[in-house]
């Protein structure tokens, strides 16, 4: 009589359906507590509409990808990596957090300084990202995959809102924020902010982007 093996089921953990508190954000600013979360990050200077900054997006998907495939893998094999209720999971959306060297003038782009970077889940280990990468640079190298750094960030208390639209409008989604903050007796911690690319610009057109914006305050 043959045996059938029951294997536990697990759960594909998707942002969009199970984070709706950070990424279901509205068009209106809100007070939110974010904890420490882990990135893949790459640092980088001036415009982003120039090819090092798409460079530098590239690189963070080539990597992005083997490390989900790779988690993915370990479950598969029983292997120590797959101890949650998830066996996979949605890679998640570039983010960016930027800030500039030209504080006369803020739409400087050619001054702007940001680290962008794609977010992991917490069972992503630095050891799975370092195995993750040696595959990468032995398979299709990119000089950009040595700047590639695994590290945590934790925003804390900061106001959040969905701007859709061009990225040259948000100033009007900054004041709406800046007005939630001063109601709230809060002031912004910093001159960074933190961008969440909903929408691939490189495929929507301009008015029809959508990125979360968001400050820390205190």
């Amino acid at each position: 009589m043959n045996k059938v093996v029951k294997q536990e089921m697990r759960l594909k953990h998707e942002w969009k359906k199970h984070e709706r508190e950070l990424y279901g954000v509205k068009e209106k600013p809100q007070i939110v507590t974010v904890p420490c979360q882990n990135f893949i990050m790459i640092t980088g200077i001036g415009n982003p509409n120039n090819e090092d900054f798409s460079e530098r997006v590239g690189v963070l998907y080539s990597l992005a990808y083997p490390i989900k495939m790779r988690f993915k893998a370990m479950c598969k094999n029983g292997e120590a990596a797959c101890t949650n209720e998830y066996d996979d999971y949605t890679v998640y959306p570039l983010e960016g957090v930027w800030t500039t060297s030209n504080s006369d003038d803020l739409l400087d782009k050619d001054s702007f300084h940001y680290t962008i970077m794609i977010r992991q889940p917490d069972y992503i280990t630095r050891e799975m990202f370092e195995a993750a990468l040696e595959v990468v640079k032995k398979k299709k190298f990119h000089p950009l995959l040595k700047e590639i750094v695994f590290d945590t960030m934790e925003d804390g208390k900061s106001i959040q809102m969905l701007h859709i639209g061009s990225f040259d409008d948000e100033p009007a989604s900054f004041a709406k924020m800046d007005m939630l903050a001063k109601d709230n007796g809060l002031k912004r911690l910093n001159q960074y902010h933190r961008e969440i690319y909903l929408k691939d610009a490189r495929k929507t057109k301009p008015e029809k982007m959508m990125t979360i914006l968001r400050f820390q305050v205190q």
